[in-house]
């Protein structure tokens, strides 16, 4: 099961909801459809394009109306084909990418609330009149009922007689047969009610689901249209943002939004970086540091000298993934669909059964268990079932985003909550991941300056934050670096060269012991240092150790909560360094962690949570994205720490932490058992009416309309329920309370 939830960084994913091809050679078309909005539908469009030549792969995204189509085929010619069904297919306009989704929306205009309005006011006065006392199949009745059904139920009718066509199940081809048989057993008044509140009904529901699709309308809005260019003339203009380059000048004045991500060149602000970390606290910016496009500048002026473009940049990553995601069935969504299948024909045959076998069999009237077969139909629509799901996790997954916390889809969203166990790496996870130089200890009679000198020289061609450390500490002295050849890094221990045609080592314990130059001097000051939470590095020939350099990286604030919340969830935590294990134990101590392992290269950590999963723990991975790679892929969910504006950990995590903040962990955690509770919350209300109606159809006590209410009703409620975890994000906000300074 694990294997199914890996990220991409070993493999590429395919999408759970996607239907896969072996050969897809055509072209990617995407569509809105404005009345997809339930599987009955997705089914219908399955059986009408699936069977067509050209057709490759077929991808729905019901949340936001989407179809997307793999094929070989014209857009005129897939239009003309959906609307042989009565789906009306827009072609999906894009902006570097994205999906648009403001053309995603259904139209709705007053005329259509007036027309249902006019058939429900008819279908109230026939129910008057036969309430007076006339006969329901009188004239006048009759043609109430007739004026009421065309006006408020042509659509529902139109769309059943489809779906009859098509050999459908679905709740249009139900609804029809209900109103055809009220009409038939001469229940006219009845049959006006039901299609008017089946219509009415299906427009609340609508506006309802509208509510969890603007959650990425909201994202998208965070991106500015326009930018302030400065021109060759040294000149402001404004222009669009999607036609502005890297390298180009933006100007952002105060309360407007970034445009593009970029670098502060001139100028001091604080930017409210909500939108993308989802602090609650303004950050401070100068020149150097980065900005990102959707985050807001508070006070001063500032000049960006943009890095990404309009499609490129960190908010539009965001809203791609997010997009993306809900495409995605999470396990509760495809188990609900495959349910679905089979339950809708078994209802209809239970719905013939009750029909015929009273009638043909023990003589009972006709009518009356006719009747009580259509009560049957109506509530058999597993819409409220089948929709429960999206809404849940679109909602939580919105949420989610809006607090700095990035999902890539439903399945680790869901599966947050069986976390047992989480494994945490040390450098830039749980302390700040800026080292700096406190101690440089000389082995022999050469000056500090000069060990210095060697050592930046070694570490300049190195990426990892202990080098970064040595070199900037060496700069700050004034020391230059030598010329270095044959460098090369030697993974998890250190790195070596030459100069001035003497080979030179730098690294960690490990490295000194397999060269055999490490002696009790060297290990004396190594165990100090490192009982002191310091990472120590030796300088070394291949015949001798030269000095001793130590580095010390503080403990994030955050990250000390965040331990006391995951172990107060019931949630182990194990720290993995590549760090000696004094350090390491130290560092672990400090946090709150009781198990640290030390000393582990990259493989190491893979196999630490390999035999981790072995033994029966569902364990999440935390790290930072690149050199913890083959240990978020293997774990059952892996976590990029402080991901905004960094590729590689967008790409290789299933969940990115958008902000340096440990809190946001538990944070996620928490969301996911609550979506879970929400999902079955959902299952068990939706199958619990239908349960409790199916036994009031067969005593005789529903009628049609309350059939009618008791389906959409349980739609809007699993729909509403959903919904709340939209507001779940607001219990996030506390994590950010601890960033004041």
């Amino acid at each position: 099961m694990a294997d199914e939830q890996n990220c991409g960084a070993c493999r590429e994913r395919q999408a759970p909801g996607a239907t896969p091809s072996p050969a897809q050679n055509g072209t990617r078309l995407a569509f809105t459809i404005s009345n997809m909005d339930c599987p009955t539908e997705e089914k219908l469009i399955r059986k009408q394009l699936e069977g067509m030549r050209g057709i490759d792969a077929l991808q729905f995204n019901l949340m936001e109306r989407r179809l997307t189509v793999t094929t070989t085929l014209s857009v005129s010619a897939l239009q003309a084909a959906l609307g042989e069904i009565g789906m009306q297919a827009v072609p999906v306009t894009t902006e570097g990418g994205l999906v648009n989704v403001d053309a995603q929306s259904p139209e709705s205009s007053r005329a259509l609330w007036w027309r249902v309005g006019g058939a429900g006011g008819m279908a109230v006065l026939a129910e008057g009149l036969v309430f007076a006392g006339m006969a329901e199949t009188s004239w006048p009745v009759v043609t109430l009922a007739l004026l009421a059904i065309a006006l408020g139920g042509v659509d529902t009718l139109r769309k059943g007689w489809i779906a009859l066509k098509t050999f459908t199940l679905n709740i249009n081809f139900l609804m029809s047969i209900a109103v055809a048989g009220a009409m038939l057993i001469g229940q006219w008044p009845e049959a006006a009610m039901v299609t008017v509140l089946f219509a009415i009904a299906e427009l609340i529901e609508s506006y309802s689901l509208e509510r969890a699709r603007g959650a990425i309308q909201k994202l998208m809005a965070m991106a500015p249209e326009t930018a302030r260019l400065r021109t060759a003339e040294g000149q402001w203009q404004a222009v669009e943002a999607r036609t502005v380059s890297p390298g180009q000048i933006v100007q952002v004045l105060p309360g407007e939004r970034v445009p593009l991500d970029g670098e502060v060149v001139a100028g001091r602000s604080t930017v409210n970086q909500a939108p993308i970390t989802g602090e609650s606290l303004p950050v401070e910016k100068q020149v150097g540091d980065a900005v990102f496009a959707g985050t807001i500048n508070e006070h001063g002026v500032i000049e960006v000298k943009v890095s990404a473009d309009y499609s490129h940049t960190t908010l539009a990553k965001i809203i791609e993934t997010v997009q993306e995601a809900q495409a995605q069935r999470a396990p509760t969504q495809r188990f609900v669909d495959e349910f679905a299948r089979y339950y809708t024909p078994a209802v209809v045959l239970m719905a013939l059964f009750v029909v015929l076998v009273p009638t043909v069999f023990m003589g009972l009237p006709f009518e009356t268990w006719l009747y009580r077969g259509l009560v049957l139909l109506v509530i058999a629509c597993p819409c409220a079932l089948v929709i429960s799901t999206p809404v849940t996790v679109v909602s939580a997954l919105a949420a989610a985003a809006r607090h700095g916390i990035l999902v890539k889809g439903g399945v680790y969203l869901e599966g947050g909550h069986k976390l047992t166990l989480v494994a945490l790496d040390k450098t830039g996870t749980l302390t700040e991941g800026r080292p700096v130089v406190t101690d440089v200890l000389p082995l022999n009679h050469r000056s500090v300056p000069e060990f210095l000198q060697l050592a930046m020289s070694l570490d300049a061609h190195s990426t990892h934050p202990v080098a970064a450390a040595i070199v900037t500490h060496a700069t700050g002295q004034g020391v230059s670096p030598l010329v270095v050849t044959e460098f090369e890094s030697l993974t998890g221990r250190g790195v070596t060269g030459v100069i001035d045609g003497q080979r030179y080592y730098l690294g960690n314990h490990r490295l000194i012991e397999e060269l055999v130059v490490c002696s009790p001097a060297v290990e004396e000051r190594l165990f100090r240092l490192e009982a002191e939470g310091k990472t120590a590095v030796v300088l070394a020939t291949t015949t001798e150790p030269l000095a001793v350099l130590a580095v010390a990286d503080a403990i994030r604030e955050s990250s000390v909560q965040a331990i006391r919340e995951l172990n107060a969830m019931g949630i182990r935590t194990l720290m993995l360094s590549g760090d000696n294990q004094q350090t390491a134990s130290t560092i672990a101590a400090q946090v709150g962690i009781t198990d640290a392992r030390g000393n582990l290269l990259p493989e190491d950590k893979l196999k630490v949570v390999s035999e981790l999963q072995a033994a029966g723990e569902v364990v999440g991975m935390v790290g930072d994205g690149v050199n913890d790679a083959p240990a978020l892929a293997k774990s059952f969910i892996g976590f990029a720490m402080g991901a905004a504006g960094t590729d590689t950990a967008l790409e290789t995590a299933d969940v990115a932490l958008m902000k340096d903040d440990l809190r946001k962990l538990p944070a996620f955690i928490s969301l996911s058992r609550q979506a879970s509770r929400v999902l079955w919350q959902n299952i068990t209300v939706a199958l619990g009416i239908k349960a409790v109606f199916f036994g009031l159809a067969l005593a005789g006590m529903a009628t049609l309309w309350m059939a009618v209410f008791a389906d959409v009703g349980a739609s809007l409620i699993v729909v509403f329920n959903g919904l709340r975890l939209l507001r779940s994000g607001n219990g996030m906000k506390h994590q950010d309370a601890g960033d004041a300074p």
